[in-house]
Parts: structure tokens; sequence; C-alpha cells
């Protein structure tokens, strides 16, 4: 897959002002709560917005992008910038994996939530794919029927038996074009936007347990498999939890990512 911005029409002066003055804002404000040996990575949430926004961006130094549906990632990822790092952090499909397995340069998929996902993205990844891929398995801390996502653990739960367990046990031992590099998380809203300076966000703090537990035991179980999961440098699985309108207070929790959209593309078209 060919990917050429020159087919991209540019974005209005204007918006292109506007834009920019939101990103700076949002570097700005994550900067300023990150913790000072932290370098937690921005993910721009592009979707619903066109790939001239997303240039803008671009072109302002941005290359981590989000995209929630597989056929828009699909469009943008063939005429924008191949050096453009895509999460996808929508709804994993097992049918769609072949699609999205596709796309050279998707850098990860933070919504994987199934044993029967991860073996499809496995099955479909290219042969030639020079790196492994990236995935985060999405943990429904609220226990909201709304949201996506498995259970979390604490310490009192049985681990060997615990749908997390048995499917980053999976990913290690079946899959191996890919890397477990953590948990993901949709919090409910209210809770930040509810928490003080001195209250905790219970949904991240949930995920940053479930967390805990699971480096402990994976360390424990599979040594010979250190180099397989979590993030290279501090060999732990890294947090993906925040968006526009709780970033700040998921990074105060010790986020490693944030997916921020409206907070830089502004309020989103309904779908049609």
């Amino acid at each position: 897959m060919a990917s050429s911005s020159s087919s991209v029409q540019q974005a209005s002066k204007e918006r292109t002002e506007e834009l920019l003055e939101s990103l700076a804002e949002i570097r700005s404000r994550v900067k300023a709560v990150s913790q000072s040996n932290s370098s937690p990575t921005l993910v721009a949430v592009s979707k619903y917005k066109p790939a001239s926004d997303v240039l803008a961006c671009y072109n302002h130094g941005q290359r981590d992008f989000g995209e929630n549906y597989v056929q828009e990632l699909e469009e943008k990822a063939r005429i924008l910038p191949a050096d453009i790092r895509w999460h996808f952090i929508g709804t994993l499909q097992s049918n769609k994996a072949k699609a999205l397995a596709s796309i050279p340069n998707l850098y990860s998929v933070q919504t994987l939530g199934s044993i029967k996902g991860a073996t499809a993205l496995n099955k479909a990844l290219p042969t030639d794919r020079t790196s492994p891929l990236r995935v985060l398995i999405q943990i429904n801390t609220s226990g909201e029927d709304s949201k996506s996502g498995i259970p979390p653990l604490s310490d009192s739960s049985s681990l060997e038996n615990s749908e997390l367990v048995l499917l980053a046990t999976h990913i290690l031992k079946e899959c191996p074009k890919l890397r477990l590099e953590g948990l993901m998380t949709i919090g409910a809203l209210e809770l930040s936007l509810a928490a003080s300076e001195t209250e905790k966000n219970a949904d991240f703090e949930r995920l940053k347990e479930t967390r805990d537990v699971l480096d402990r035991y994976l360390k424990v179980t599979y040594p010979e498999a250190l180099d397989r999961w979590g993030d290279e440098a501090s060999r732990r699985l890294v947090l993906s939890m925040g968006m526009s309108g709780d970033f700040e207070a998921a990074l105060k929790a010790g986020s490693d990512i944030v997916r921020v959209g409206t907070g830089i593309f502004g309020q989103r078209p309904k779908k049609s």
C-alpha cells in the first residue's frame, strides 16, 4: 500500500491555525501534568475528521493518530504519509482483522479482547512485517454493559483461569507476530470529573492494579518470554487510559498513553 500526502487536499489556513493552536494546547497540558520521568504518548484521535486535518497535525510533528473504524483507517493510511503510527482504538471484529493487518504502518491495536481476535490478527499479519504488532488488552474497569473489554484482576483473583491471563498467555504462546504491550481502558468519565486533588479515579486505579498483578504473574510464570511483552525499556506493561475529558487525571494516575480527539480536532459530526 503506497501512501502519499500529495493526493490529500490541504486544510484551509484558518483550519490549520485552529488545529495547531489546539494541538499545542493539548501538548502543553500533557507536559504540565506528566510525571517528571515519563514521556507519555499523545494519540490524536481523528475519527470522522478529514485526512487534511491529520496532515496539518502531521506537518506540525504529530505522528501518533487513532482511528475507530477499519475502513476509515484503511482509506486514510492509503493517502497519508507512511511514517504515521496508526493506533486502532475501535471495537475489534475478527472478520476485520485481515483488512486491519494489511495496513503497513499499523502501529498498535489497543482494543484486543478475545483469543479469537488475537488469533485472527496473528494469522492475518504479513510474514514480511519487520516487527511484531503491538497489542493492548482492553479492560472494562467500570463494569458497564455499554463498554467493551474483559474483567480486571485483583490479587485475590483466580489468576490461572481468569479471562485476562488466558488471553495474555495465548498471545505469548501462540501469537508470535503480536507483542503484548499493555492494557487499555475507557473509564467512567464522571469518576474523573468528580475526583478532587486528593481523590483517585477508581477505574484508573483498577487498571493499574490489574497491570501490576499481571506483570508479576508473567514475570514468574513466563520468564523465558520477557522480551515478548511490555515496554522494551521499562520491562513492564504500559497503560492507555484517558481521553479528551479526563486525560490529565489519567496522566496524574500514571498513564503512558492518552487518546485525545475533540480536544484537538473539535466536535465530530454524527455518523450518518
